[in-house]
């Protein structure tokens, strides 16, 4: 497909999205078909915790290298979104209100005590990226948001139907997130089709949601190795309760 083109580029954005989200991860599909363990889903809400956390440092720091006060404003609505207005507000504080409703301890997840060395990694890279690559590619980055309102209504009414321990307090996150989300991934959408104004720039916006998409992939990697096969979880990382049992 050639990038000559906003419409092309789009194009090419969805198709990277259907190829390579999150969505398509054997653990993803293990969590959807109610087939994980009370300790498995606990350690993907600690692991995501960190990632969660995280968010808010990277816009953040993306917003330090906007010359453009609107643009600021605009994105600022993100760090709101993700941290609250005041404490106890705020996408982060609900992700760990999800993790103590799954009886993980509140303290050790904030002390973010059990994660995964290649969670760590790559979130961080990351904060990295959108630290320090173009603002066009760090803006591109956040694009995966355009598949996350499916993904929401699968992982959500999935939980609630197969899951005796989690109910809707638990899920609180994503009900904000259906509408917040497909917000910020419109106006993400509009600034790289506007902005991207030649074939080279628009491949580097593609390359650009490539790299997110394996950020995200590579954690589930992480999580499939350590606690579903071949279930060898690295030294320092969180263990199931039912395996400290065993």
């Amino acid at each position: 497909m050639k990038l000559d083109s906003p419409e092309a580029l789009e194009a090419r954005l969805r198709e990277i999205g259907a190829r390579r989200y999150h969505d398509k991860h054997p653990f993803h599909a293990l969590m959807r078909d109610g087939a994980l363990s009370r300790g498995q889903v606990q350690a993907w809400a600690l692991n995501r915790y960190y990632y969660q956390s995280r968010i808010p440092i990277k816009d953040a720091a993306l917003m330090s290298r906007m010359i453009d006060a609107d643009l600021r404003r605009e994105w600022s609505q993100r760090v709101v979104d993700h941290d609250g207005a005041r404490e106890g507000q705020g996408g982060v504080a609900k992700w760990l209100h999800l993790c103590e409703r799954l009886g993980l301890e509140r303290e050790r997840v904030l002390a973010e005590e059990g994660v995964l060395p290649a969670t760590r990694f790559a979130v961080d890279a990351y904060v990295h990226f959108v630290r320090e690559r173009p603002l066009l590619e760090a803006v591109a980055s956040s694009l995966t948001e355009l598949f996350a309102p499916a993904i929401i209504g699968e992982r959500t009414s999935a939980m609630l139907s197969r899951y005796d321990f989690i109910d809707e307090d638990t899920l609180t996150y994503f009900s904000a997130r259906l509408t917040q989300a497909p917000r910020d991934a419109d106006f993400a959408l509009d600034y790289v089709k506007r902005n991207a104004t030649t074939p080279e720039l628009r491949e580097t916006v593609c390359q650009a949601l490539l790299f997110k998409t394996d950020v995200l992939w590579a954690q589930l990697d992480a999580l499939h190795f350590a606690y579903v096969a071949p279930r060898i979880p690295p030294p320092g990382a969180f263990v199931p309760c039912e395996e400290e049992a065993d």
